[in-house]
Formats: structure tokens, sequence, C-alpha cells
């Protein structure tokens, strides 16, 4: 997955021209038939009458592709034994160009990159490699991988479970060459190769971060055992038993008009290859997800023979959080693959869901299986800007309610703003500060001791900008602002460290979600010492991405900034996004340990002079310093 970019880098999905009339006209939808899906049977039921929750979905569908610039989009619904909705809209090119070109509509049969779905299918093959007996979930990586290791001699704990669950402590995601125009051979082994020089950021258990890196670490896994690259083993122990035709990694060009293509500003380009196979690279059509979804709803078989064992998809399906030291969120429920077993929005309804999403530069996705319901979907569209998670939850909620399932809708939840709380200065005093994540640091102050105001970092500003202001202690334990009722806030201490976290209504409404944001960042314990300080205030450059890599062609991370934060001094800040404290005068690591996805993608700085020039090395990009 792509990381958030700064305030101050363009945005990938910037507006698009207008589509004509012959465009528009294309974007009402190419329905197929239902067909029947493998190993079911085929019980000759008639299908369930959705036809209010199609109707709303394809409004939701088309509003949300003209809100984001989306030219194609697709979905397939399954219920029981059928697909009993599968429809493509838009299309994958258009006549802005040339007006006498036709436009070729999306149709059901059109390949998307899945982006992180593609994990789920992951934790399947190390499931069939654990009934084979040639993997352990609980078994160290470096019983598999003897050449694996890190700076950090932790290293050594990490588990093979640990990587399916984003419990790994491994700093995040290798974006060098990850994204291009044409395939890159290496990228697994490359990743491996640059984490010899990298420490852990927490360590292996503690928490759980989304990490895309130890996903790629499965591939390596793969390979060592089966003698096969971990493509040539999921298309064998799972795309082929399924008959997924129109599945498989991007390991080379696909027919024009088969795929739906991205585009970077107004520009139409051509084929994503996505090299992390195992965590973003499966491109796929929502019909062929179905059949992985039955696979899963019926236990591990299809066609009367078993691809995996029934206590290998329940192992996926399982919460993963127990014992870990810090688990801030307590609506999020890691799987094995799975962003969430227990998905908040069905279970709010009462209903269990296994639920992923996903996005690369070009697409995104969200990957639904209902195990107890029978039902699952995959919705997904060529923008990043495509927001699928809200209208798919709404698809599902609406067709469990046609077929029985719920007698109505959840309610939305109530913002009525509770009464105000007696606050003390001393604890409105102790949350004070700079707070570090990810993304752009956050503020925290009080004008009276009794208010709170947070304001967010802006690289295009160099300065703080307000994110919300006037919040007041409540009756209920959130700190509540009486012109933002939608978001609260509260502070938590865990593992000695102080989080900030959020809560608000979540994706069609009815239920609260709550994400830790950020830590607050304690005072150094020095200045910085020369050798840093003295690189303070630079520009750098990027200088090691190939040619064909998209993240160059869109501008993404071409340079980066260097500086020191007046508020936060002895702390090195870089690229307007994350903290570091110096470990030598040349390596300066990760400081900031966020559970869920505000501690994700963080990068140790290190610093190695090459003809009397020095360089700059993060997470596998080079950079130069800027004149």
């Amino acid at each position: 997955m792509p990381p958030q970019t700064s305030a101050s880098k363009p945005p990938l999905d910037e507006r698009l021209p207008t589509p004509s009339r012959r465009d528009w006209l294309a974007w009402t939808g190419t329905a197929a038939l239902a067909p029947w899906l493998p190993g079911c049977g085929g019980s000759g039921a008639p299908a369930p009458n959705l036809d209010a929750t199609m109707a709303w979905g394809r409004r939701q569908i088309r509003q949300a592709m003209q809100a984001s610039d989306t030219r194609a989009a697709s979905i397939a619904v399954m219920y029981g034994d059928r697909i009993v909705w599968q429809e493509a809209f838009g299309v994958l090119r258009d006549t802005s160009a040339n007006p006498a070109t036709p436009a070729a509509p999306a149709t059901p049969e059109t390949r998307f990159n899945v982006g992180s779905v593609s994990k789920v299918v992951a934790a399947l093959a190390v499931m069939i490699l654990a009934d084979r007996q040639l993997v352990q979930l609980d078994a160290p990586v470096v019983r598999y991988l003897p050449q694996f290791s890190m700076l950090s001699p932790g290293y050594r704990d990490i588990t093979v479970r640990h990587l399916l669950s984003h419990a790994s402590g491994l700093p995040g995601t290798y974006l060098h060459n990850m994204f291009a125009f044409a395939p890159i051979p290496g990228y697994a082994a490359g990743v491996e190769a640059a984490l010899a020089d990298m420490h852990l950021k927490h360590a292996p258990g503690a928490m759980a971060v989304y990490c895309n890196d130890g996903f790629t670490l499965i591939e390596r896994i793969v390979q060592a055992v089966t003698g096969q690259s971990y493509p040539a083993f999921v298309q064998s122990a799972i795309l082929t038993p399924l008959s997924m035709g129109r599945s498989g990694f991007t390991l080379r060009p696909l027919p024009e008009g088969s795929f739906a293509p991205g585009y970077i500003g107004q520009a139409r380009q051509g084929q994503e290859f996505v090299m992390g196979y195992a965590t973003s690279g499966l491109c796929t059509t929502p019909g062929d997800m179905m059949r992985l979804a039955a696979l899963l709803i019926q236990g591990g078989e299809q066609d009367g023979q078993r691809v995996v064992s029934k206590a290998g998809v329940a192992e996926m399906g399982r919460d993963q959080n127990q014992g870990m030291r810090i688990d801030l969120a307590p609506d999020w429920h890691w799987g094995l693959g799975w962003d969430s077993t227990q998905q908040p929005g069905l279970d709010a309804a009462g209903v269990r869901a296994w639920q992923k999403s996903g996005s690369t530069v070009f697409c995104a996705s969200d990957f639904y299986v209902l195990p107890q319901a029978g039902m699952a979907l995959l919705l997904t569209g060529n923008a990043p800007g495509f927001r699928p998670g809200p209208i798919a939850e709404g698809i599902l909620l609406r067709a469990l309610q046609e077929t029985g399932h719920l007698q109505a809708l959840p309610a939305k939840v109530s913002t009525t703003v509770p009464s105000v709380a007696t606050s003390s200065t001393t604890d409105v005093d102790a949350v004070l500060g700079i707070y570090g994540r990810a993304s752009k640091p956050l503020k925290v102050v009080s004008p009276d001791s009794q208010q709170i105001d947070i304001s967010v970092w802006s690289a295009a500003l160099k300065d703080w900008e307000p994110l919300c202001e006037g919040l007041r202690l409540r009756s209920d334990g959130w700190w509540w602002a009486d012109a933002k009722p939608g978001t609260h806030y509260r502070w938590e201490e865990a593992d000695g460290r102080r989080y900030l976290l959020s809560r608000e209504p979540a994706r069609a409404g009815h239920y609260w979600v709550t994400t830790p944001m950020a830590q607050q960042m304690p005072r150094a314990s020095a200045p910085l010492p020369a050798a840093w300080a003295d690189r303070l205030d630079t520009t750098w450059i990027q200088a090691n991405e190939a040619p064909e890599s998209i993240l160059l062609a869109a501008g993404s991370m071409a340079t980066a900034t260097l500086r020191e934060l007046p508020e936060l001094r002895g702390y090195l800040f870089w690229d307007d996004r994350q903290f570091l404290l110096p470990l030598s005068a040349d390596r300066a690591g990760m400081a900031v340990q966020v559970p869920l996805h505000e501690g994700r993608d963080l990068v140790e700085l290190v610093v190695r002079t090459q003809d009397q020039q020095e360089w700059l090395h993060a997470a596998g990009w080079v950079y130069r310093q800027g004149d």
C-alpha cells in the first residue's frame, strides 16, 4: 500500500477531465448472469430478491466514482451457492483524448489490482503449508530463513504468526521499486537484505501495527520450504484448484483492455505492476474472489476436494490480539491476513464478518466474507480516492435485511453532546505537548487549563494548523467539541507511554470505532549531536528509484526535508512526518510505537559517504542532498 503523502506533495488522484456523454452512458454498468460457484453444488433454489440492495448499491458506487474521479469499478456479491450480483461500471478507455475512438466499457471480467486483499491469499498459502507440516505458525522465522537477521537481537523471536498478524515489529513498508510500469524482479530478496541493516520498532508480539514487510517475508518462507516461487506456489495450490482463471500476480503484461488502468493527473497510465506479491500483488476480478470466499465459507473444501484444513480456515478467522502488551483498539480484531475477524459494522448488527481492505497507487478494494451467513462481497475501483468500505458495508447490511437475517438496518449512533464534567488542571497539563506518529504530528495545547485544542503539522505552512478546538471533558469520559460532535478524544497510558485516541462513527455510521492516533513525545535526553545538527534544514532528493517507478512518475516522495522542531529539541524531524532519535553520528532510529495504523511505515535514517558526498538511506530509498 502506498504511504500517505504530505500536504506539500501533489495528490495522486488530481481532478481528471470531465467524461463525455458517451463515457457517462458506459457508467450505467455491465452486469453478468449469476453463476453457480464451484463446490456449492447448485441447489436449484431461486436467487434471493436483492433489487433494493442493488439499486442502493448502484447509486452509491456511481456517486463514489464521480466524487473520486474513478473511471472503472466492479462488484460481486455471493449468497449461498451462487453469485447473486456481478456488475462493472465505467470505462477502461474514455474519449477525451480522441473523440473518434469509442469508449471501452469495463466488464465483470476486467481485472483490478486489489492491493492488500492479497494478504488473505498469503495467509491461506501458509495454512496450506501448515497442513503439509512444512511450516508451523509459532516457529521462529529464522527456522525457515536461517540467513535472516536484523540489528535488534529480538528479530530471532519473530514467528510466522507475527508476520501474518502485523505483530512482528518490522519497520513497515519497503517502498523502493514496489510499484512500477514494468516488472522489476528481486523485490522480496531486497526487502530481506535491507532488514539486515535495520532495527525493530517494537518487540515481536508486543503490539499489532500494520506491516507490509511481514507479508513480503512470507514470500521468502514459501520459496524456502517449497522450492517454488511464491506466485508459482499460489497458482498451483490455490488459484488453479479454485478455477480462478482471471487471477494471478503481475509478472508480465496483460492484454490491453483486460485490466483497469490508473491515472496520474489527467493522463491515463498503462498497467500497474506490484512487486510485493504477498502483501499487495494480486490482480483479479470480483467474480474470481467469490470462488475464494466460497472455499473459506465451506471450511476449506471445493468440489469435494480439501484445499486447506477446516482448522486452518478457522485459525485465519480467529482473533490474534490476545497477549499483546499494548492493545488500544478494542474494536479491532486482527486475524491471519484479515484486517478484522469481527468487522465492527456487521458485528454491531449481530453478524460475524471477516474483512480486508486494500489499495495500490491506482486501485482501492474491500473484501468481506460472512462465514455464518454464507455471504461475501468484493468491491473495487481504479482510483486511490475511491472509498469502497462504506458502500460494501451498506450493501451487506441491506442484503442481510432483504434475505431475512436482519429485521431492520441498525440505527445511527447519537452525536448528542454529553454534559461537561470536571477536569483538573493537573490532568490537562499532563497531556499537553507534541505527539508523534507515522503521518503528520499533532500538537496539544490548552488556552485555560480546562479546554484543549489539537492542531496538526502543515508541511505547506511549516507551522501548525487547527484540527479541533474547544474540547472539554464530558460525562462519558471523552473530550468533545461542541462544534465537531462527530469526533471525540481521550488519553490512555500503556507500557509507560501516553497515547491520544480518537472515536468517531465509522462507515455506515451505526457504530463507534476507537483509533490510537499518536504518542506523546517525551523530552529528548540530549541535544542533537553536532553531525546531525549540521544536516538540519536541508532538502534531500530521491536518487535510486527505477525509471519505471510509478511513485517516481507521480512525484511522490521525490524530495524530503530534515529539520528540528523548536518545540521538540533533540529529535530529528524527517519529511515533515516522523520523529527520530540519533543513535550515532550517522544513524537515527525510530522513536514512536503506536499500534494499529499510525505507527506503520517508519524509517531508520543511515548516512553513508561516497566520493566525499553524504547519501541518506531511508527504508530502501537513497537520497542525495539538494543544492
